[in-house]
């Protein structure tokens, strides 16, 4: 197995890279975003099984590595940290993260984590069902009732006619249309929409919503499920 551990700490990682080699992983350290991102470009060595992300990095926040790490990659990514809040967590999670781990933990279960989200990843690389390895961002254009989303030039088209929307309003509504009649709780969409947690930004997605309903002039589309999230509902007509 090969890891990528990306930890500032040079003792740190010291410690955590000796004892995952007597484990037979093989790791690579990177100190920051930047260079853990340099590190995950394809090249001619073999591609990296797991990422060990800490959040406090010293170039840029470990939550907007994460996100950056998924929209071009697939790699399995565990979150080790020491913040142990539920928003972090959650924060994490919506944002791609395959585990989250709280520091101090104990070796052992973080080696079982690796083996665990690697041999979910080989199990869905093995798995026809899983696709060809094609994420949903790569479908060009999403067509429900009369509307159509072009995910490429971030256009929406309702009955023919081009809607006007702001930058937050197209990725709200391409959240919800990745998987029509499904809810998405208000958590998740805060965190991949406005790459932040919950506290605070409530009201804002409201407004967003509300205007999405308003510019597309269905406002029965994104459905309000009371106490959860939102949902979009495919016209029938």
């Amino acid at each position: 197995m090969r890891l990528l551990l990306v930890e500032d700490d040079d003792r740190v990682a010291a410690a955590l890279s000796a004892v995952l080699a007597k484990h037979g992983i093989d790791v690579a350290h990177a100190r920051g975003g930047e260079e853990a991102l340099r590190a995950l470009l394809p090249d001619d060595g073999p591609p990296f099984d797991v990422v060990l992300l800490d959040l406090g990095l010293p170039d840029q926040d470990g939550f907007e590595v994460c996100s950056r790490i998924r929209r071009g990659s697939r790699t399995p990514v565990i979150m080790v940290t020491a913040r142990a809040d539920v928003r972090s967590r959650i924060h994490g999670l919506n944002l791609g993260a395959d585990d989250y781990v709280v520091k101090p933990y104990d070796t052992g279960e973080l080696l079982a984590r690796i083996h665990a989200v690697s041999r979910r990843r080989a199990a869905e690389d093995r798995d026809p069902a899983a696709g060809t390895g094609e994420t949903e961002p790569a479908r060009r254009t999403v067509r429900f009732g009369p509307v159509a989303i072009e995910t490429a030039t971030r256009q929406v088209v309702v009955g023919g006619a081009q809607v006007a929307l702001t930058r937050k309003e197209f990725d709200l509504l391409a959240l919800l249309a990745q998987r029509p009649g499904v809810v998405f709780r208000r958590e998740q969409i805060i965190s991949e929409v406005w790459r932040t947690n919950w506290e605070g930004t409530g009201r804002t997605l409201e407004v967003h919503v509300a205007s999405l309903r308003a510019k597309l002039g269905l406002p029965a589309l994104i459905e309000t499920v009371r106490g959860v999230g939102y949902r979009l509902v495919v016209p029938t007509d």
